[in-house]
């Protein structure tokens, strides 16, 4: 399942995805991935999605989406969670 990607553990990867997140054009303080899945071969990232007081989500929610979506193309092609 994994023979074309490295293996990774939860913490290296998160600091690597946090890194591009920082020096992404589309940076928003306060932008930051907290866990990684893994869902067969995609890398799934979650973080803080900025809802609004009544749980709704903001303009800064669409972007946090992208930019996950984003970390998931970049890194399920390399790398696969060790664990």
């Amino acid at each position: 399942m994994h023979e074309n990607t490295s293996a990774i553990s939860r913490e290296a990867l998160l600091t690597e995805a946090n890194k591009v997140i920082r020096e992404h054009e589309d940076f928003i303080h306060g932008m930051l991935a907290t866990e990684v899945e893994q869902n067969g071969n995609v890398l799934v990232f979650r973080g803080e999605f900025f809802m609004d007081q009544d749980g709704l989500p903001t303009r800064k929610t669409t972007a946090v989406f992208n930019m996950f979506k984003h970390l998931a193309h970049l890194f399920s092609e390399k790398y696969h969670l060790e664990d």
